[in-house]
């Protein structure tokens, strides 16, 4: 479900028209509706209600900070993977109880700012993450509240880059392990066990793997309280798909989602924490940009867009898609040609679909790219030098610049030429 219409043939977020929005701020540029971003928080929320839960929003999906002052005001925790994060989080106004940190590369100093600016757990992945934070913790004089991520080894049927609980994958301890590292936790001081974390990957589209990887965490769960551990808190990650390409089978429901949680780690008495993040930011956003030509080539149309793969990499590094449409829809029975739709970057490589049938668009006519609002803007970078782009957020028959687009003088300021040169 999103908020991007056509009405009266033009496209628009919520109530506002798109536009009206590339008049002020130009393109290209991602816009965010609040509407979609709220009712997706929503939905996992009725998906585990009756169940002791906190929904830490995944804000690597979408990090600006207006957005998750949007999450954190309705009540969202999040889901944080490097300092940066964490103090994007504070700045949003989200309070350290409602922030756990993940990552398998956590350094010493991101540990002293959490455990200084308030934290509400460590998801720890290796043996020697959990001393180096026993050792900064005994130093600050106190109490690291922690999970270890077990890594399942179960087939997400994902993307494989976005593959994470299989044992070839970076990430956590192998399951089998589990029981000897948290007899090792109990024995560092500083740190104090409290659950068990899992995640098993990104865009899955289908629940069974995530019944496996549950199904494993609930056995660890009693195996590890016969060991005489404390385990009251279950973070089960995140991972659920969104449905990139309309017309194809959608993804399963949150609420599917929740019903399998309930039937694997619903009778443990534990506090639940799940990790969305591409499903609450997906379908929020979408990125708009203009037609700079129609270059005919042998065999085939090429459509030269304004927005490259600097602004959004997916389709390039995961041969990703994303439905585009034009802003003005087009008149029923219009004839469509397939085109291949690409950016100025000079990579052969910045090409965003081929063969994508499109009615006749010509110079400043604007395109929409669906589904844009995770690991976009976040992604997206100055190769070229090419400026990043504007972030918009609508919320109902308004709109604001949450991210404005430097000019070239303050991108090219930031390079400091030495004296000696």
């Amino acid at each position: 479900m999103d908020h991007f219409l056509y009405r009266d043939g033009v496209l628009h977020a919520e109530d506002v028209s798109i536009p009206d929005i590339a008049r002020t701020v130009g393109t290209p540029f991602y816009v965010y509706s609040a509407a979609t971003l709220r009712r997706h928080f929503q939905v996992f929320d009725e998906a585990l209600a009756g169940m002791e839960h906190l929904i830490c929003y995944a804000m690597k999906a979408n990090s600006n900070v207006a957005v998750l002052k949007l999450m954190g005001d309705l009540g969202a925790g999040v889901d944080v993977v490097s300092g940066g994060e964490y103090l994007r989080a504070k700045a949003a106004g989200i309070p350290g109880e409602r922030i756990v940190f993940s990552g398998v590369g956590k350094t010493r100093d991101e540990m002293r700012l959490a455990l200084e600016g308030g934290i509400r757990q460590f998801n720890l992945e290796s043996e020697p993450e959990m001393r180096a934070l026993s050792e900064v913790a005994t130093s600050l004089g106190v109490t690291a509240p922690v999970t270890v991520r077990v890594n399942p080894n179960v087939d997400a049927k994902t993307h494989e880059k976005i593959a994470t609980g299989k044992s070839e994958n970076k990430f956590g301890i192998p399951i089998t392990r589990a029981r000897e590292v948290y007899a090792e936790i109990a024995d560092l001081p500083g740190l104090e066990v409290i659950g068990i974390d899992v995640h098993i990957g990104s865009q899955l589209t289908d629940l069974e793997p995530f019944r496996l990887a549950y199904q494993k965490v609930a056995e660890l769960t009693q195996a590890l309280r016969e060991d005489g551990h404390t385990i009251t808190r279950l973070d089960l990650g995140g991972g659920l798909g969104i449905p990139y390409e309309r017309g194809n089978e959608a993804p399963p429901l949150p609420m599917e989602y929740g019903q399998v949680i309930r039937e694997t780690v619903g009778d443990l008495g534990c506090e639940i924490e799940i990790e969305p993040g591409r499903l609450i930011a997906g379908n929020s956003g979408i990125m708009v940009s203009s037609v700079i030509y129609l270059k005919e080539g042998e065999g085939r149309d090429f459509l030269i867009l304004d927005a490259a793969m600097n602004d959004l990499v997916r389709p390039s590094m995961y041969d990703a898609h994303h439905d585009i449409v034009p802003v003005f829809e087009p008149e029923p029975g219009v004839e469509q040609r397939p085109h291949d739709i690409v950016g100025p970057v000079c990579e052969s490589g910045d090409t965003f679909a081929k063969a994508r049938n499109l009615p006749p668009l010509g110079p400043n006519d604007l395109v929409a790219f669906r589904s844009a609002g995770a690991y976009g803007a976040v992604m997206a970078s100055e190769y070229n030098s090419r400026p990043l782009i504007p972030e918009v957020l609508v919320d109902g028959d308004h709109f604001a610049v949450i991210r404005a687009r430097p000019t070239y003088e303050e991108m090219i300021a930031r390079d400091i030429v030495p004296e000696w040169l």
